[in-house]
């Protein structure tokens, strides 16, 4: 299988990496409909409420944003401008003062110009508590707060604007902050940057009907069963450097379970010929997809940006020769297969993904695939530490917690399983006083840089009594001003910085145990083509999507 995918990326400096049109996709023609199996309905339509992978690869179809990554499915990615002519300018070189131009030929779906004021109005509108689930990096920033309700209300400004964004002219949307903000290029390529004319906002409901930027348009939505988008006549090609306007529409039709929606796109029957099941390859069928050839031409396999690791809450485990014991002890192989085996998820030593843009792969703790029992042992000297390990209360979750116990406890760990509702262990983890030792953290970062990963999980100013995203609780001075340092340079330097610092933490902290990256597994119908694996979000993109005639 490809897991030799390396992330390369860069920041388009030249204009003409961000005009259109997008390179005609070979062999790809006009016409048909591209059909999406999935189980459940995508949570957020609303562009500034967009947050799930599903929202995240369905959103290019109807909105653009101020930047966009022109991404060749290898992993080579180029960040562009979208609705902007190139990836920002840092006004004063101290990344504090930004200024996007806007295109010529921008339309909305009604044919109005799009111009700075709806973009800069799309981004208020991300300040309103009622359109929660969207990134909040832009109002954090803006305001200089994670707060950032409590310093500017869209409520009651809506003919404003939050401090630090203004529109000088319709062509120009300018950002002023406080701090520092090297990654801004890639913070607005979220569709946080959608734009929306200020007399189509209908709150709360547009997410039932979002008004498009981009090249198709919803045109009826029947909750939690269909989703159609068609053809937005008014969308330019000439404007836009990555979307086509191949299928004469996209449907997402939802019901099917995981191993339905596989199976209706092995039948490869009618509509189903053209449709990619979104819910990927069930364990079940596995074996059967990777020993048919047939099947083999119509997959996608391609490891995937999200990291999962062994999170040690090191406000309980203080001792660092324990945490780095139970590096060693690992057996990366039996945990793998516990998942599924190679298809499902690949071993990981690192804090960062190989997905990410500068990665260089170390192992601070080498230990083989299946782990050094010996070496374990011996840095806990005859002590037998006794951890609490909070599991998933679903089927793998406990079989994780299971495979997990009966290897730690091989190098004289005493591992207690104590079980968390699946539907509530995200807001748990993220708890500062949980009651465990060790659980299970997953992350997948937001841009594939270590400025959206190292940070946001190991920086001990974020800790709070609930809401963290570093569930290892980890506060080292030194480390925390290394990401000042870092995040201060610009982000063509940051990526060698990010991947020393990645090590650093490994060897001094120890924080957590990596254990594997996800695959990702996708099948799809003969007549699907122009299909690939996202390189920064791991989904499939539809922005080369077509029906083969």
């Amino acid at each position: 299988m490809d897991t030799s995918r390396t992330q390369t990326g860069v920041i388009a400096m030249d204009p003409k990496d961000s005009l259109g049109p997008a390179p005609e996709v070979p062999g790809a023609k006009k016409g048909g409909t591209f059909t999406i199996i999935r189980e459940t309905k995508i949570s957020h339509l609303d562009p500034q409420r967009v947050y799930s992978f599903a929202g995240l690869m369905n959103a290019p179809l109807y909105s653009r944003y101020l930047t966009t990554w022109k991404d060749d499915g290898k992993g080579k990615l180029t960040l562009v401008g979208d609705l902007a002519e190139t990836p920002g300018t840092n006004v004063n070189k101290d990344c504090k003062v930004w200024e996007f131009k806007i295109k010529d030929g921008v339309k909305f779906e009604d044919g109005r110009p799009i111009t700075a004021k709806e973009i800069a109005y799309g981004i208020a509108r991300s300040f309103d508590l009622d359109l929660t689930g969207g990134p909040t990096y832009l109002q954090e920033w803006l305001v200089d707060s994670p707060q950032f309700d409590t310093k500017w209300d869209f409520k009651a400004n809506k003919t404003s604007l939050p401090p630090g964004l203004t529109t000088p002219d319709a062509k120009t949307l300018r950002f002023e902050f406080n701090k520092p903000r090297c990654d801004l290029p890639f913070a607005v390529s979220l569709p946080t940057t959608a734009p929306l004319p200020a007399d189509k906002d209908t709150g709360v409901n547009l997410d039932n009907a979002p008004f498009s930027s981009g090249p198709y348009k919803v045109t009826k939505n029947t909750v939690g069963v269909e989703l159609v988008l068609e053809r937005n006549e008014h969308w330019d090609p000439a404007t836009d450097p990555v979307r086509h306007q191949y299928p004469d529409k996209f449907v997402w039709s939802y019901g099917p379970d995981q191993a339905a929606g596989a199976n209706r796109v092995v039948a490869d029957n009618g509509p189903d010929q053209a449709a990619v099941a979104w819910n990927g390859v069930p364990a079940s069928l596995v074996a059967k997809v990777a020993g048919d050839a047939a099947l083999k031409g119509r997959s996608l396999l391609s490891p995937a940006p999200t990291t999962n690791s062994l999170v040690i809450n090191t406000q309980r485990v203080t001792d660092l020769s324990i945490r780095q014991a139970l590096n060693y002890a690992i057996d990366r192989d039996g945990l793998i297969k516990t998942l599924g085996g190679e298809t499902k998820a690949q071993p990981l030593t690192t804090l960062m993904p190989p997905a990410t843009i500068g990665f260089k792969p170390y192992d601070a703790y080498p230990a083989g695939r299946t782990g050094n029992i010996e070496k374990a042992k011996e840095l806990l000297a005859g002590r037998t530490p006794e951890l609490v390990l909070g599991a998933a209360d679903d089927s793998q979750g406990q079989e994780v917690a299971t495979q997990l116990k009966a290897n730690l406890e091989k190098a004289g760990f005493k591992i207690v399983i104590r079980s968390i509702p699946t539907d509530a262990r995200l807001d748990e983890i993220k708890k500062k006083d949980k009651p465990w030792d060790l659980h299970l953290g997953e992350w997948g970062a937001d841009w594939p840089s270590g400025a959206s990963i190292l940070p946001v999980l190991y920086d001990g100013r974020t800790i709070k009594a609930e809401g963290n995203s570093n569930v290892s609780l980890i506060n080292n001075d030194a480390i925390n001003a290394e990401f000042d340092r870092i995040l201060a340079l610009d982000p063509s330097a940051q990526a060698d910085e990010w991947a020393k610092l990645d090590q650093r933490i490994m060897t001094e902290l120890a924080p957590v145990v990596p254990l594997f990256v996800d695959v990702a597994y996708f099948l799809h119908g003969s007549k699907a083509g122009g299909l690939f694996v996202s390189s920064v979000f791991g989904y499939p993109s539809f922005v080369d999507a077509h029906v083969k005639q």
